[in-house]
């Protein structure tokens, strides 16, 4: 590391990486999480919060410079950002890096995919700008990692890593797209890091703000960019100064380490995991593990009894109170229900496996489900302690009624670097989640033009089908 500050340092890397520096991993990795991110916003159009959000948005007003999904008339940057954030973290379907565990795309996407359009830029940098926004968006995450308590101190300070550092990495692909400098860059940061925000108390006692959270880190994103174009300046120490980033945040100093070790050298951004289920992450291998036993021709009436081992810090979230998350009342509930899941994977899902109709409240609520959820016990399982963060693993034992016990490891999640989604499958979630509102030549020239991001002349054509989306 040089005498620069953190910021200077992630400038360096932002100004002077261009899209030919980037491996084919990492461009081939963006046009699927642009895909991906756009199948899920469409997706939550139907959604209260987000029809409340495009309300919001609209009667703001302002010069028309970028498409936002199910508004017809095109919005300020900033704006769009805002609409596309919102609904691209809306069901709990976005992508997540592990073991930061934060969201990456639902911020830096929208803001990116707004920049381009403000900015008329081309494909090939919106590539740059995701793919560099994606990278800081991740290593300011990992710098607040604890690695003795296996968990990031943003969550046990009740913050929302994801709208934080998403609005971090959002604002420099914002102003990378923007052809800023390095100084500039450096500014940008200064004044995303006044913006960035997000609490998390809604997970515990309710209330869907969450659903805004990177819908405000994205608008906070181009809103940062855009200050810095225009003069607004900010400290170059804004991150690990003594009222930076990391001690305003987590009072204490960032691990550097991970922000500047291998940085433009080694990338994160293809060992980020796409989430095949629309539900909580901690439950993905629960389903799997249904499904095994599913393959092997067991049924719910063969089972007495079923105990899901998961690591113990899962258990707060999909596993507690037990009497709870044995009977979700709502879709949204059953996204956080071990019982659920394994329901799910034993009767058995669509799209790659569980799909958004899977999630409905009326299955929440069905009988046979709740039958099967009754049989389900979510305990600690020190296998799965060893590997968390790293990997969300579980591991299913089933009593059945001859006596006899069957046992599926689930111990790497589906979705990461070693069990990874092609571009296909990927397709096939978008697919699942905007064919109800696109036809059929729509999906398939939307994939495509993903699928070759880099080759687009105008980042505009990718979103303007989409206004229609009601």
């Amino acid at each position: 590391m040089t005498d620069s500050t953190l910021a200077q340092h992630i400038a360096r890397f932002a100004a002077n990486t261009d899209v030919d520096d980037l491996p084919d991993d990492v461009i081939s990795s963006v046009g699927m999480r642009v895909l991906d991110t756009l199948g899920i916003a469409i997706a939550a159009t139907d959604l209260d919060t987000s029809r409340a959000a495009i309300a919001w948005a609209t009667e703001q007003g302002g010069a028309a410079a970028a498409f936002a999904i199910g508004v017809e008339s095109a919005l300020p940057g900033p704006m769009a950002a805002f609409v596309n954030g919102v609904l691209a973290h809306s069901l709990d379907f976005d992508d997540t890096h592990l073991p930061s565990i934060l969201h990456p795309s639902a911020s830096v996407v929208p803001a990116a995919l707004a920049a381009a359009q403000q900015h008329g830029a081309d494909g090939r940098t919106l590539v740059r700008g995701i793919a560099i926004g994606l990278e800081v968006c991740v290593r300011l995450g990992m710098a607040g990692f604890d690695p003795e308590t296996k968990n990031s101190v943003f969550f046990e300070h009740g913050q929302h890593a994801t709208s934080i550092c998403g609005a971090m990495g959002g604002a420099v692909a914002a102003a990378v797209i923007g052809g800023a400098s390095e100084d500039t860059i450096v500014d940008t940061l200064g004044i995303a890091a006044s913006m960035a925000s997000g609490i998390i108390e809604a997970n515990r006692t309710g209330g869907t703000v969450k659903r805004m959270h990177c819908g405000w880190a994205a608008h906070s994103a181009l809103a940062a960019a855009g200050l810095a174009r225009h003069g607004i300046t900010g400290p170059p120490t804004v991150l690990e100064g003594r009222f930076g980033f990391y001690e305003a945040w987590l009072h204490q100093p960032a691990r550097a380490s991970e922000i500047v070790d291998g940085l433009g050298e080694e990338w994160a951004v293809p060992a980020i995991f796409f989430k095949p289920y629309p539900a909580n992450h901690f439950t993905h291998a629960a389903v799997d593990a249904g499904a095994a036993l599913r393959r092997r021709g067991i049924t719910p009436s063969d089972v007495t009894k079923l105990v899901l081992g998961v690591p113990a810090a899962n258990l707060r979230t999909i596993g507690e109170p037990i009497d709870v998350k044995r009977t979700p009342t709502t879709g949204y509930m059953a996204q956080f229900s071990g019982p659920y899941a394994v329901a799910v994977g034993m009767f058995g899902g669509g799209g790659l496996g569980a799909a958004l109709e899977d999630y409905s409240d009326a299955h929440a609520n069905a009988a046979d489900r709740r039958d099967l959820m009754a049989k389900v016990d979510v305990v600690p399982d020190p296998q799965c302690d060893a590997i968390f963060p790293h990997q969300f693993p579980a591991v299913l034992t089933a009593t059945l009624t001859d006596g006899s016990i069957v046992v599926e490891e689930v111990l790497t999640t589906r979705g990461g670097p070693q069990r990874p989604l092609s571009f296909d499958e990927v397709s096939a979630k978008f697919r699942a989640n905007a064919g109800p509102y696109l036809s059929e030549s729509e999906l398939t020239e939307l994939a495509a033009r993903c699928q070759a991001l880099s080759e687009l002349t105008d980042v505009g054509t990718l979103l303007e089908p989409l206004t229609r989306v009601v």
